[in-house]
């Protein structure tokens, strides 16, 4: 089977989709990246609105619930937009491998529409709820023939989890209790317990999603852990926009260079993340254990944590893994000095005083050196899709 078609998995973003060939060997049991990947930004192609809004959010939900979904007129390009741009990221690979046949696995934002293969919400970006359907039209005019048609859109978050727990060298792999924290564009989570992934979605009722929770200033915590959160940080000190920053090709990982030169605005931007990031691993530590103790605001105030008394309570992380670009500039030497090491010196010191842990809770996470890992893992989520779709032809579960 691995001759006979290519497996891709597609990562759509808010601003760009990344599209890659993913490898299988042992009849599905490890899964890594080829070398042949393609990235298209959305602003690169013609058509693509870039004074784009979206509709009200509430007006979104408020059509999603009564099934009336309409998408305007500018929400219907700019889905050919991205349609297209995927199409020509699976083209891309199909023409430098010299096959056109394919299984596709796609991970898009937003509230997905019943039948899982188009998007009914989303707060960025426009509703596509016609969008499988038209990717698949779209490639059939480039005569890529699928395997199968497009199952279901996946999250990057779950598929992060996917493609960590499955990878070759995955840091999610061979363990049974793991939270893992992505942080890119925005923020991804993924837990495993007893040995299996399971969506967040899922355990919404006793743990709440990074992106919900707020830092002391009323911020989501997006604001501070992501990578773009970071740059933002920055950014607000220098009295500047986060894209006139990244117009001069400043991004995250080089405010780790100009922290250790000794820039100001660096320093105080790597300071300011160091303790919000310490406690959202400790609430995800704390809430495992014992449970939500109302360590965090939530944005909705009309959302509630409503079990306390979840079934894993007692239990601890074997491993906590940071990811995506947080994760590469963490597993740097400059980033570990400039963040990783004050953060994790906060949550050494709020676990050893938390109240609802016993010596035996403290002692494991005595050397959070070891629990805590930084993963390197390139283009995890699109690696997830492709594991997906897998798993998802040949009948299995992940």
């Amino acid at each position: 089977m691995e001759n006979d078609f290519l497996l891709i998995g597609i990562d759509g973003g808010a601003t760009k989709v990344n599209a890659c060939h993913v490898l299988y060997k042992d009849s599905g049991k490890s899964f890594s990246l080829s070398e042949t990947c393609s990235e298209l930004f959305y602003l690169d192609l013609p058509g693509y609105l870039t004074k784009f809004k979206p509709v009200d959010i509430k007006k979104q939900l408020e059509e999603l619930k009564n099934n009336e979904i309409c998408p305007s007129l500018n929400e219907k390009h700019q889905e050919a937009v991205i349609v297209e741009a995927c199409c020509k990221t699976v083209l891309n690979i199909c023409k430098k491998l010299k096959k056109y046949k394919a299984l596709l696995g796609i991970g898009l934002p937003g509230l997905k529409t019943n039948d899982k293969r188009g998007i009914a919400a989303m707060n960025n970006g426009p509703r596509m709820i016609r969008f499988s359907q038209l990717l698949e039209e779209r490639l059939a005019m480039e005569s890529i023939e699928l395997v199968q048609s497009v199952k279901e859109l996946g999250s990057d978050a779950d598929y992060c989890g996917i493609g960590e727990n499955y990878a070759e060298n995955g840091l999610l792999k061979d363990t049974q209790n793991v939270y893992y924290l992505g942080g890119g564009t925005g923020v991804a989570d993924a837990i495993k317990l007893d040995g299996q992934l399971v969506p967040f979605d899922k355990i919404k009722s006793w743990m709440a999603k990074s992106w919900e929770m707020q830092w002391s200033d009323g911020i989501s915590m997006e604001k501070y852990v992501s990578a773009q959160g970071i740059l933002g940080q920055f950014a607000r000190l220098n009295g500047l926009a986060i894209d006139e920053l990244k117009e001069q090709g400043l991004h995250a990982s080089h405010l780790v260079d100009l922290a250790r030169r000794g820039d100001r605005d660096a320093k105080t931007t790597f300071k300011k993340v160091s303790e919000p990031l310490a406690a959202l691993i400790f609430e995800r530590i704390q809430t495992l254990y014992a449970g939500w103790q109302d360590t965090f605001k939530l944005s909705n105030p009309q959302r509630k944590i409503t079990d306390s008394d979840h079934p894993h309570r007692s239990k601890v992380f074997d491993r906590i893994v940071l990811g995506q670009r947080l994760g590469q500039i963490l597993s740097t030497e400059g980033g570990f000095s400039v963040l990783g090491k004050p953060m994790l010196k906060i949550l050494s010191e709020k676990i050893q005083n938390c109240i609802h842990f016993p010596d035996k809770v403290k002692h494991h996470y005595r050397d959070l050196d070891k629990i805590i890992q930084f993963s390197t893992l390139r283009d995890a989520p699109a690696l997830g899709a492709g594991i997906d779709a897998y798993f998802s032809y040949t009948g299995e579960r992940v």
